[in-house]
């Protein structure tokens, strides 16, 4: 896997899984890694004590495996190896969902997502683990509905909660910290601005699914839905507590983070369908 966006992809998951890896690392056992913990049933011993260490060095193994493949693409192992690791530390979190930590009991449970919405980032990692390891056993169209399901996820979930006040409260800090978006506090309340930005995300995620079948929707459909998951990236730098001293990234930082594993999806989406409409 030589090309320039194969790389690109590569990279995205070498910097989003290194700076997990030290910020997980330097932040110690945290409420996310505990609720994990906890729902195995392994609360109270030594992986409960160390389940900060084992998820860092799970991010780290990623990054490294990045590294070699950029290194030496050449070796269809190391991809291999790759989709092995993706597929099992997203996983872990992921079966973690079934826990009902994770929604929001006062919106009435599932789909009201809360804690989750840090998990639900994993189904990116998957997607991007099951195609390493079955690409030469799925079909083109297959690839691309495999990578565009955890960012029509995520739209989905993350665009619906939008609508909810916790949820408009909860990205007030962000936008309000954007010089980019800061504006629309100005224009609209919080429920407004928070409403506009779910219809958006529902658009976007509109796209994508059409995008499967209509040509003249794939471009608009990668643009909008990688707006989101840029817009997300820029809070790192604008949002003060994504940042600090202590552990280079914050929690917050960390969830913020985790978009650049869409952007991977999404570049994926995009290489594959432009090899299926060369291939027609």
């Amino acid at each position: 896997m030589t090309t320039p966006l194969n790389k690109l992809i590569y990279v995205l998951l070498l910097v989003a899984s290194g700076l997990m890896a030290v910020s997980t690392l330097l932040i110690g056992s945290d409420a996310s890694i505990t609720r994990v913990t906890d729902f195995f049933g392994l609360s109270g011993g030594f992986i409960s004590a160390n389940g900060h260490i084992m998820a860092a060095l799970g991010f780290a193994l990623i990054s490294v495996l990045a590294l070699l493949v950029l290194v030496k693409p050449e070796h269809r192992k190391l991809s291999q190896l790759m989709g092995l690791a993706l597929v099992v530390i997203s996983l872990v979190p992921l079966i973690s969902l079934f826990s009902e930590q994770r929604w929001i009991a006062s919106l009435g449970g599932f789909p009201a997502i809360g804690s989750g919405q840090g998990i639900i980032k994993y189904f990116a990692l998957l997607a991007l683990g099951v195609h390493l390891l079955a690409e030469d056993k799925l079909s083109l169209t297959q690839q691309r509905l495999v990578q565009i399901l955890p960012v029509v996820l995520v739209l989905l979930w993350i665009g619906g909660m939008k609508f909810t006040e916790l949820e408009a409260k909860g990205i007030e800090p962000l936008v309000a910290s954007s010089p980019l978006m800061s504006w629309m506090y100005q224009v609209w309340s919080v429920q407004t601005t928070s409403n506009i930005i779910g219809v958006y995300d529902l658009i976007a995620l509109v796209a994508l699914l059409l995008s499967l079948r209509i040509h003249a929707l794939f471009i608009p459909a990668v643009l909008m839905s990688g707006a989101v998951m840029l817009a997300t990236q820029s809070f790192l730098f604008t949002w003060p507590d994504a940042k600090s001293a202590e552990t280079l990234l914050s929690s917050g930082g960390q969830f913020l983070i985790k978009d650049l594993w869409y952007l991977a999806n999404l570049v994926f989406y995009y290489q594959l369908t432009k090899l299926e409409r060369i291939i027609e």
